[in-house]
């Protein structure tokens, strides 16, 4: 059961970050042209906290 979670919430925190970091790039005034690597670098990093995440899980239970 908590492994549905993960994969049912996952897109759902890409989803967020994405946002936030689309925010960010705004706030900020970053320049188009690394825009692309700062959202990049976001989602690979969320994506590895995720699947991180989701392998001590499957492991715990």
């Amino acid at each position: 059961m908590p492994d549905m979670i993960f994969v049912i919430l996952a897109p759902v925190f890409l989803f967020v970050f994405n946002t936030l970091t689309n925010e960010l790039c705004s706030r900020k005034s970053i320049p188009d042209e690394t825009q692309p690597s700062v959202f990049r670098t976001i989602n690979v990093l969320i994506t590895i906290l995720l699947i991180s995440a989701y392998v001590e899980n499957i492991f715990t239970y």
